[in-house]
């Protein structure tokens, strides 16, 4: 299919996956309810923060990380892998390879859809973190936010094609879900999501900036936090998508050697 012909098509995908999301808002919801980890880490390292700051860390900073981490991971959410898991268990991948579109697009589009339900979870808290914290920690100037909204998109295609890449392997296996487990374990733990990097030993906090996993979440929640002047900003968003740029030739070398296999054996 041309790229013309596959941005035209995109407006009809957009409300087809709009439409579904709308149609499971029950699992949406029961989504949104499990990415609720950071208010919870939130009670904790306040409580821990009570008697004296953790780090650069007070109440009021942890505060705005956390609330700061729950905006963010809405917006940078995907869940492909268990999608291709289950259309490749199923049989019904094949009439997804019917359609004239690259199944990777149709996939997030269908990710991307999502994003107004989303959108209705991440605004309000939003709102309470400014009515809590105020502007203090955002940052002031311009440049920092675009690198911010760079910063969440690279977050997001990083989620995605991990997610396509771990997805990948049910071409071979029948299912990947365990190895997605294992990646979400090791995402929750080296992230940030759970725990502010900068609060890692110095060994193992120059060790997670060459793992892709800070990039998903604590980069975009730093640069939200008014963590990085913007020539340190520019440089982890060039770390960033340096990630982005080698997940999508990967999961395209995956898609293709998969595919082969997949059609091999009937499906």
């Amino acid at each position: 299919m041309s790229t013309r012909s596959t941005v035209r098509a995109l407006p009809t995908l957009m409300r087809v996956g709009f439409a579904e999301a709308v149609a499971y808002r029950a699992e949406m919801l029961v989504w949104v309810l499990s990415t609720t980890m950071p208010l919870i880490m939130l009670a904790l390292w306040s409580a821990v923060a009570a008697d004296a700051p953790v780090g650069r860390f007070g109440q009021r900073d942890f505060l705005a990380y956390f609330l700061a981490t729950f905006i963010v991971r809405q917006l940078t959410g995907a869940w492909v892998a268990w999608q291709m898991s289950f259309e490749v268990r199923t049989g019904t991948l094949s009439m997804r390879l019917l359609r004239p579109i690259h199944p990777m697009v149709s996939y997030a589009v269908e990710n991307i859809a999502a994003m107004p339900l989303r959108l209705v979870v991440a605004l309000p808290v939003a709102l309470l973190a400014l009515v809590l914290v105020g502007t203090r920690s955002l940052p002031h100037r311009l440049l920092i936010w675009g690198v911010w909204l760079l910063a969440v998109l690279g977050g997001w295609l990083i989620t995605f094609l991990a997610n396509f890449v771990i997805g990948c392997l049910a071409l071979w296996t029948g299912s990947s879900i365990k190895v997605m487990d294992v990646w979400l374990v090791a995402f929750m733990v080296f992230s940030g999501y759970l725990v502010p990097v900068e609060l890692f030993p110095g060994a193992l906090r120059t060790a997670v900036a060459w793992l892709p996993f800070r990039y998903q979440i604590g980069f975009p929640v730093e640069v939200m936090t008014g963590a990085y002047a913007l020539p340190a900003a520019l440089e982890m968003l060039a770390r960033q998508w340096a990630f982005v740029l080698g997940l999508f030739l990967l999961a395209l070398a995956m898609w293709r050697r998969g595919l082969r296999r997949f059609g091999a054996y009937g499906g």
